[in-house]
């Protein structure tokens, strides 16, 4: 009997593995399924160069962070979103505010940015051109809304600004108008709306720096000349000259004549003077009693006249050598001088000149 009975019961066994195998293989099945799932619902939405700003209230839990990324399209699904944040361990990191984001943003890059609390602050594009004096700079930051203009002046002749070494080193000569005219360098900034007057002279300031370059300052040195010295030169040959190749021969000029103790007689400090640019300067313009008119004061004046650009500094540092000592605009419409080495070749070049216009 019992060999009659050995086949059933192996018959048996064989359909009850077989249905372990099949239930499984259905969960492995439905696990890879779930998993494959799940995965693709956390990918990044599709990457787009659309910026989508969103802003997550006081007090918003998980879920109603998730829904608010789901309506902005940055999310595939708020309930994984939820499960992921909190399993992840930034749940209850996560800070309100108003933020950017772009879609195709992983999960982890919206969640380290909420959690860091990285969020968006409206901007202004401010644009300094090269030869703006500091007067300029203020007027036109009040204009645009950023800082007001008296705020701003009071800053750059009274602000502190330690982490800039360079700014202990100007010296505060008598009759200086502005301690940091000169040093506001001249480029396009983007300021955080709100930003204090200190905050953006220090972003002008670190500017300066940045195109201080290491090898200008070993010149200067090895030419006994201070950056102070070279930055005021330098905002005179700015303001003096249109064309950045005169550039170093306008240096050059004012090189020669101050090796010779000469009167640099610059028409440019006479209209910082005057406050406002002129067509004609008059005779008695160059006789104004300023420590800023190099038409009857030696030497430099007390400090810039405005804020050199990158090649007005460059030809500063590297002067063309040259023989000249004169200079005059041609009128011509091309803005570019005639230079001369003599006086009566000036002379002459001068009266060119005048029969050009």
């Amino acid at each position: 009997m019992d060999v009659f009975n050995e086949h059933p019961l192996k018959k048996r066994r064989g359909r009850l593995l077989w249905m372990i195998a099949g239930a499984v293989v259905c969960l492995l099945v439905l696990f890879a399924g779930a998993a494959y799932y799940v995965d693709s619902q956390l990918q990044p939405t599709a990457l787009s160069d659309t910026v989508k700003t969103v802003t997550i209230p006081s007090g918003s839990s998980v879920p109603q962070i998730a829904a608010i990324l789901k309506q902005a399209g940055l999310i595939r699904n708020e309930t994984l979103f939820t499960y992921y944040a909190r399993f992840e361990g930034s749940g209850n990191k996560l800070q309100a505010g108003t933020y950017q984001f772009h879609p195709g943003q992983t999960i982890d890059q919206l969640l380290t940015a909420m959690a860091n609390g990285d969020t968006y602050v409206e901007t202004v594009k401010f644009t300094i051109p090269e030869g703006w004096n500091t007067e300029q700079i203020a007027r036109s930051l009040e204009e645009k809304g950023i800082v007001k203009k008296q705020d701003f002046l009071r800053e750059v002749n009274e602000g502190k600004f330690p982490e800039y070494p360079f700014v202990a080193d100007i010296p505060q000569k008598e009759g200086r108008k502005y301690r940091l005219e000169g040093y506001l360098f001249p480029e396009t900034y983007e300021f955080k709306k709100g930003a204090t007057a200190h905050e953006v002279v220090a972003k002008l300031l670190g500017q300066f720096e940045k195109e201080l370059k290491p090898e200008w300052l070993d010149t200067l040195n090895k030419r006994k000349l201070s950056l102070d010295d070279a930055v005021n030169l330098a905002s005179i040959v700015e303001r003096e000259v249109v064309s950045d190749r005169e550039r170093p021969i306008v240096a050059g000029v004012f090189f020669n004549r101050m090796r010779e103790s000469w009167l640099l007689q610059s028409c440019a400090t006479v209209q910082f003077v005057l406050g406002k640019q002129r067509d004609r300067i008059t005779l008695d313009d160059l006789k104004i009693d300023s420590p800023y008119n190099t038409y009857i004061h030696p030497g430099l004046p007390p400090g810039p006249i405005a804020n050199p650009g990158r090649a007005s500094l460059a030809a500063v540092v590297n002067p063309a050598v040259h023989d000249y000592f004169f200079f005059v605009t041609k009128k011509d419409g091309s803005s570019e001088h005639y230079f001369s080495k003599t006086y009566q070749e000036h002379l002459a070049r001068d009266a060119k000149s005048r029969g050009n216009f």
